[in-house]
Formats: C-alpha cells, structure tokens, sequence
C-alpha cells in the first residue's frame, strides 16, 4: 500500500470551505495517497487576534509537511492586517508562482480557442514587499525592491520548467524603458541566463504592450516570466482571456515546500449559495498530485474533470446558456467519471511529466567596489523650489574647502531646480540631491560623519527631514538614477 503523503489544507474563507470539499472528495474518490491535517487561518484567526492572519500551530504543520492545499483567504481592509497570502509566500521562501492558463473552448467560453500560457510570477519581492510610508501630508510612498538573487532564481526557474516541460519560448516582461535600474536588472539577468538555454526562443517585451498582445493574441506566447506585480496582473489576465479566472489553478515552489491554490478570491458574496466552481482548487490540486509523485492520480482527475466539462456540466459562471450545476453537483460529476477520457480536448497525460524543479543556488557575486558620493535628502515642504534651494544653501553653504554642494531639486521625480519651468505641477515632498565636492568643485567620496553633520545643520536650519538615500557608485557606476529632465 502506498503510504499517504502529509498534507497541510486550510479551507480558507468565503466560498473556499466549499471548494475544498470538493476538491478533497474527487482526490480521494481517485486515489490519491494523501493524509490531510487542517488548519485554520485567515478570517477567523484575525478575528482571534493574530494580526497575520495565522497563528503559530498553523506554521508548526506547515514546516512540518512542507506541502499545503489552501483555499482563498479573505484578508480584512485597512487597521493594518497584511495580506496573508503574500505573508505566507514570503516566510516559507515560495520564491516561483507558476500559473498555467489553458483554453477550454467552446465548452468554457473563449474567444482564443488553443491557447496554452503559462505564467512565471515572482513570488517574494517588487512592491509586494509592502514597505510603505506616508512621508507628507500629500505623499505616500512604496518601496520596489527587486534583488539580483531573486532575478536568477526565478529567470533561471522560468528557462528550466520550459525546457523540462517541452515549452518552445520564454518572454521575459518589464517597464525598464521607465524603471531602468529595478526593471533593468530584471532584464538584464534574463538576458544572461537565456544562453544557456539555445534550444528556446527567448524575447523581452514591455509590459504595456505585452499585456495587449497576451490579451488579444495569447497563442504567440508559450512561458512569459516577470516581476511580482506584472505576474499577478498578467495571470489573472490570461486566466480570463483563456475561459475563466474561476478555471485557473497555481503552484507557489520553493527549495523544499511547495503550496498550491486557486488563482480567484473567496467571492464572499456567493459563499453558502452552492454555486462556486472547484475547477480552479481542483487544477491546482492536480499540479499538487504531480508536484509529490501522483502523476497516475492526477491524470485521473483531470481527464474525469474535462469529460463532465465535454458533457455539458457547469457551474453557474461558466454555464452560458446552460442550466448550471451545484458546487457539489459538479464535484459528483467529476467523481462519476474517474477512468474516463476526454473525447473531444487532449487527454491530459502526466505519468511522464517531470517534478516541478525547486529553488536553484544562486552564487553571491563578488561585492562591487563601493563609494558614497553624495545624498538625496527628502524634505517636507510648502515652498516654491528657488526658496528651497536658498534655506537649503544657506543651511550648507559650500566653502573654499568644498563641502556637499545642493546639486538638484526634484519633485515627485522631475527636476524644478535649477532651471525649472513653472508648469510643473509640485507637491510638499522634494528629493534635494548633495553631492560632495573638493575645493575645485570635482567630485569626491563623502565620509559618513559628514552626511551626520549635514543633517543637523538642515535640522538646525527649521527644514524637515523625510529620509536620506545615500548616493553610491558600484565599480565606477552611478547607483542612482537621473532626475526626469536632469
């Protein structure tokens, strides 16, 4: 007898009890060699007062099966609370989303019948690191924080799930023609790692219009791989270009623990009524099988799945002009088809299909030689930019010795001193950028006490302080970028 894999399943929220159900009765009507333990997290565990969402008895079963079946979660607005699901891809290193979406035509409606996408999400960093400040009474900020290791792992992942899945492309998508140093990395590391991998057509295409094509001609694209935000909105564009987003399952991989779940929300106002479609947990339940070995059971799943689609049953958001089926009814279609094949779609077919790969090393590079130069002070202000730069010189003046000299004034990025334009459209929040020079104006490395010392003379000076960014260059190369219209 094969021996039942541990298995972490939280229900999860809204319409997810439903779902999971569901879910659970065809994999165990098919064999599936799982020993489930629940947990509760979510909704309920805010409302108990863990602020995350998840108390720690939930993380001890995690860290101890390493694999998790989670339905949606609904994570309250505003007072703080962090989204769960981030927080739980983030603490377990699930660094890879991986989101498959395929056409079900005519049987789910699509206007792109054959198309078969699948989206490579970075899953730990960009915005999603959730660092926000407000700074202002105007001016709210979030930090984009894109790591070189984090590129690589998930470029690298990308190449590898293409080329062990007999994929024939990889299109990498960023806005580095805006974000040319965060975006710019993530692009520049696809480009290293693609040689590597000569048997597939590797491109880069931005994301704007590469949102458009995905949405209009999906089936250019084979694996598309990006950064955290673009992969989110990306997926859910697919996932609806191909059917439904209610269809779309997904795996979150990391180097030794893996979680799956639907891509869609707990809908919580359809939650109780019998009418939510499992299709989406189901298919990510069968990437799940595949993940831990089960690949017989997960072709079982599938193929049964797509025989009650080719016979017409449906949930309501699929159903057309159909007459739609319970959440539960679907779910005993599903079971009564187990060893049957789909005559009309290809039959799914996993007893060969590889692992998906876990995390790859990342060799740390050799640390660049280092040097501060200067400091973009942020400032909270109600002033017109030449009477900024006034205070701010008369706070610091640059003697004959040299000193930290005001270099430029910027506002929400665009450059009003010197020689700005009245146009500009300005808030309270200026980045002012100093940067240290000798006693022949010529740039110079700055010492720490001196960026110390520059604050108190602001401060002494009545200007507030917001933050400081210290200006370095790595190897020679500015680490900072231009000011629009520097």
């Amino acid at each position: 007898m094969t021996a039942r894999i541990p298995l972490t399943v939280a229900a999860g929220d809204g319409i997810g009890p439903e779902i999971t159900d569901a879910t659970l009765r065809i994999m165990e009507a098919a064999g599936a060699a799982l020993a489930p333990e629940f947990i509760v997290i979510g909704e309920r565990a805010y409302r108990d007062g863990h602020m995350s969402g998840i108390p720690q008895q939930a993380w001890e079963s995690l860290r101890r099966t390493r694999l998790f079946l989670k339905g949606p979660i609904t994570t309250p607005q505003g007072g703080g609370y962090k989204s769960l699901n981030v927080t739980i891809r983030k603490m377990l290193g699930l660094y890879a989303n991986v989101r498959p979406c395929v056409s079900y035509a005519p049987l789910a409606p699509s206007a792109h019948p054959g198309m078969d996408v699948v989206i490579v999400r970075e899953n730990e960093e960009d915005l999603y690191a959730g660092i926000e400040h407000r700074q202002t009474d105007e001016v709210y900020q979030c930090l984009k924080l894109i790591t070189r290791p984090g590129c690589e792992r998930i470029v690298r992942y990308a190449f590898e799930y293409a080329r062990s899945h007999g994929r024939r492309k990889v299109t990498c998508m960023t806005k580095d023609n805006i974000m040319k140093m965060t975006d710019g990395l993530f692009h520049a590391v696809f480009d290293e790692i693609a040689p590597e991998y000569p048997e597939l057509q590797a491109e880069h295409i931005i994301i704007d219009i590469g949102a458009a094509r995905l949405a209009t001609r999906p089936r250019q694209f084979d694996v598309v791989v990006s950064p955290n935000l673009y992969g989110d909105i990306l997926s859910d564009i697919a996932a609806e270009v191909a059917g439904s987003i209610g269809l779309a399952g997904s795996a979150n991989i990391g180097a030794d623990i893996a979680m799956f779940e639907a891509v869609h929300g707990s809908a919580p106002d359809i939650a109780g009524h019998g009418v939510a479609n499992p299709s989406g947990l189901l298919m990510s339940a069968v990437m799940m099988l595949v993940h831990v070995g089960q690949s017989e059971v997960a072709e079982r799943v599938h193929n049964a799945w797509l025989a009650t689609l080719e016979d017409g049953l449906a949930t309501r958001d699929i159903a057309g002009e159909r007459t739609p089926v319970s959440t539960r009814s679907f779910a005993d279609a599903v079971v009564e088809r187990l060893g049957r094949v789909p005559s009309r779609f290809r039959p799914a077919a996993y007893r060969s299909a590889p692992r998906l790969p876990g995390a790859t090393l990342v060799d740390r590079a050799k640390p660049a030689d280092k040097v501060t130069i200067g400091v973009d002070v942020f400032l909270h202000a109600q002033q017109a930019p030449e009477e900024l730069a006034t205070r701010l010189q008369q706070c610091n003046p640059v003697n004959g010795q040299g000193g930290l000299a005001l270099q430029m004034i910027t506002n929400r990025g665009v450059k009003v001193w010197p020689n700005g334009i009245p146009e500009t459209f300005c808030t309270d929040h200026w980045r002012c950028r100093l940067v240290a020079v000798d006693a022949e104006k010529n740039p110079r490395p700055v010492r720490q006490g001196e960026l110390v010392a520059l604050l108190g003379k602001l401060e002494r000076g009545g200007l507030d302080v917001i933050k400081t960014e210290h200006l370095c260059t790595f190897d020679g190369a500015p680490g900072y970028a231009l000011g629009h219209g520097q």
